[in-house]
């Protein structure tokens, strides 16, 4: 299939396979990858202690019989202030188990359904002739994009810079892009070297 390119000097295009721009948009799969990818950045690292952990409560507050009060065994009961969690919460491993397959099907159900929608624009290069936001914020306008996931073929510290106070706006290489970040803008603006790459990297 064909992506158009859209630069200064008019409409081109560039030939993209079909395998990874053209395949059908699989919502399961999709949301099964994201979930797992969001899962596993989470930290999982909550720890709570229960009865058996917190320090005291060795001796019988008072005797079984006789007080008035109703028996109890230790201070450190979870109904008992200082004492420990019912259900206590230990450290835990979120991650899921997702195989490569399915890593590169989900991502190549997203570009395609972000080609089959128009929200895909590929352009011919992307530079800027210094860190400023004003020129990116011109630069965005001409391709008439505002919340904008901007890919390019390698790391841009120049494009990062200007892009960094934008909100609605992020720049990454075609070689950290992920399924979440695909998902969570409008539009995807990529050079063509980008979209190479990116065809490289599925296939």
């Amino acid at each position: 299939m064909e992506l158009a390119i859209r630069n200064h000097t008019g409409v081109a295009s560039v030939q993209v396979s079909d395998a990874v721009f053209g395949v059908d948009y699989k919502p399961g799969l999709v949301h099964q990858v994201v979930t797992a990818y969001l899962a596993g950045g989470r930290a999982g690292t909550k720890a709570q202690k229960n009865r058996a952990a917190v320090s005291g409560g060795g001796a019988k507050p008072w005797r079984q019989k006789g007080t008035g009060r109703a028996r109890s065994g230790t201070s450190r009961s979870p109904i008992w202030r200082g004492g420990g969690v019912t259900f206590a919460a230990k450290p835990r491993d979120y991650r899921q188990k997702v195989n490569r397959k399915m890593y590169r099907g989900a991502v190549r159900s997203i570009l395609s359904e972000l080609a089959r929608t128009g929200r895909l624009i590929v352009a011919s290069e992307l530079s800027l002739p210094a860190p400023k936001t004003k020129a990116l914020v011109a630069l965005l306008k001409a391709y008439e994009v505002q919340d904008v996931l901007i890919l390019t073929e390698g790391l841009d510290e120049t494009l990062q810079l200007a892009a960094r106070n934008l909100p609605g706006v992020d720049v990454m290489s075609a070689q950290e892009v992920d399924p979440v970040s695909l998902l969570a803008f409008d539009s995807l603006l990529a050079t063509e070297a980008a979209v190479k790459k990116l065809e490289e990297r599925l296939s």
